[in-house]
């Protein structure tokens, strides 16, 4: 069983920081792809950041703004968030795709979502 947590959301102020981790625990035997979605209320989940083995990618809109980063020691995705804008605001998902042990086959996950709201 493979679980993935967020954490670090909360309330920041327009052009503030926040960093937003993603733990991925439980029978791993890989980790490949992972990536933060975020979601309004109303509106589909949008792609903002991946990172693979291969490299990193990130939506325009917070081209230079967010960093995705991985700690392959502890299994934790991160995405550090800087000079946050309002329409920043959303709930914020993390994906994996995650080989379990003792499993040929990689398989989707999704954590629980961490809200992040700027105030303007």
């Amino acid at each position: 069983q493979v679980q993935l947590v967020e954490s670090g959301g909360g309330l920041v102020q327009a052009g503030g920081s926040l960093r937003l981790s993603c733990a991925v625990s439980g029978s791993i035997f890989s980790i490949g792809l992972v990536e933060w979605y975020r979601q309004t209320p109303g509106n589909q989940r949008e792609l903002v950041a991946h990172i693979t083995s291969g490299g990193t990618g990130h939506v325009d809109s917070v081209k230079g703004r967010f960093t995705i980063s991985r700690d392959n020691a502890k299994n934790t995705v991160y995405l550090q968030m800087n000079t946050l804008k309002p329409e920043d605001t959303a709930a914020y998902y993390c994906h994996a795709v995650v080989r379990d042990s003792g499993s040929y086959y990689y398989n989707d996950y999704w954590g629980q979502g961490t809200q992040v709201t700027v105030s303007s």
